[in-house]
């Protein structure tokens, strides 16, 4: 049976909690959360929930310590966004990270690590340094979610199923990230064929702000990113080898930032090398640096 511990149970937690119930196979879960009495609640209403499916699902209210047999951390805990920009709330966000951290340092936790607290990026890489976890096993969703969005909305635009466009977001998961087009095909035929310049230019500037879309509809994001951490999940516990541009270590510019990469049992199995044109190259470097640049409010160069 696979054990996973959920460190956060907001509106992230519970989501990605609720779609781990819908699986068909032997889970262990054990949630850690502040709000005790509200997740008490909730324990309960999905134990309800599991009985008719004839889960083999165990939930639990847990702690630290069930964290040293786990498979899979997840960590959803963070700060409510306060602006359009996820740098805002930095600071706070550092704090949240450092507290849990310093308890994961505790245990002997051997597992991979899925991050999903914004500044996405930026928590990732801190959760690495704070928790000195090899780079292939503290895995971010960064723009895996962005690049889900963009081709709902190619989908949408030329009335192709999402699945079978290939199309990546990178960089930064922010304002910073950036689409690459000139690897962007359906089948082998590159995008281009089917979008304009201009069209391009608007999918890409709505994918950037769509989490700000949402959040003014409905005042938070959940379901989206909850579906990144399942899909990752599921890729690391059947070993699936599959491709998402996730936040990982990159060695060129010494951050944390999103390519594709190969996802199986060992995490991040191995970095996929793009040919990005020299615009492309251009955008990945400056989202480098922006990441780079929150790094250094929190951490000095010559520690991470």
């Amino acid at each position: 049976m696979k054990k996973i511990v959920i460190i956060g149970c907001g509106n992230v937690g519970l989501s990605y909690l609720k779609k781990l119930c819908m699986l068909d196979m032997s889970l262990d879960i054990s949630l850690i959360d502040i709000d005790e009495d509200r997740l008490e609640g909730e324990i309960l209403d999905l134990e309800h929930s599991l009985v008719y499916r004839n889960s083999n699902i165990k939930i639990k209210f847990g702690s630290y310590s069930d964290c040293d047999d786990a498979d899979i951390i997840v960590i959803t805990t963070g700060v409510i966004q306060s602006t359009n920009d996820r740098m805002s709330d930095l600071e706070k966000a550092n704090e949240i990270i450092i507290d849990i951290t310093n308890n994961l340092r505790k245990t002997n936790f051997k597992g991979i690590y899925l991050v999903a607290t914004n500044p996405l990026d930026v928590m990732t890489e801190l959760v690495s340094h704070y928790t000195d976890h090899p780079y292939n096993k503290v895995i971010g969703t960064g723009c895996m979610l962005d690049t889900a969005r963009l081709k709902s909305l190619i989908s949408k635009k030329i009335k192709v199923k999402a699945n079978d466009i290939n199309v990546y977001v990178l960089g930064e998961h922010g304002n910073s990230q950036f689409v690459a087009w000139n690897n962007a095909n359906i089948g082998l035929e590159n995008l281009n064929r089917f979008l304009s310049l201009d069209e391009k230019e608007e999918l890409e500037d709505k994918t950037r702000h769509m989490g700000s879309i949402i959040v003014k509809h409905k005042g938070y994001t959940s379901e989206g990113v909850a579906s990144c951490l399942l899909e990752l999940t599921l890729c690391i516990i059947n070993d699936l080898k599959k491709v998402y541009s996730v936040s990982n270590y990159n060695t060129t510019y010494d951050v944390y930032l999103s390519t594709p990469c190969i996802i199986g049992r060992n995490g991040i199995e191995k970095v996929i090398n793009i040919k990005l044109t020299d615009e492309e190259e251009e955008k990945l470097e400056e989202a480098s640096e922006v990441i780079s640049e929150a790094l250094d409010k929190i951490l000095p160069k010559e520690l991470y």
